[in-house]
């Protein structure tokens, strides 16, 4: 049976371009995009190293606050 998500494995690199650390999480490429981390192109998922993926939650806050609230009833 196939696997509901992918795993990061030990050897996964981070997308963020000029970056080699080990990656930590994944997000949706699109998301990386909107959040202004220049990315690899041509991903659906990248991979980020912790502070990537620290700075990526700071840059898409008040999106992600933004798109919360619009759920919410």
């Amino acid at each position: 049976m196939a696997e509901a998500h992918h795993a990061i494995k030990k050897t996964d690199a981070c997308d963020v371009q000029g970056c080699s650390s080990e990656a930590e999480r994944s997000i949706s490429g699109d998301a990386a995009e909107e959040a202004g981390l220049k990315v690899k192109e041509g991903l659906k998922r990248v991979h980020l190293c912790k502070e990537h993926y620290k700075e990526y939650k700071k840059l898409s806050k008040k999106d992600r606050e933004l798109n919360s609230l619009g759920h919410q009833r």
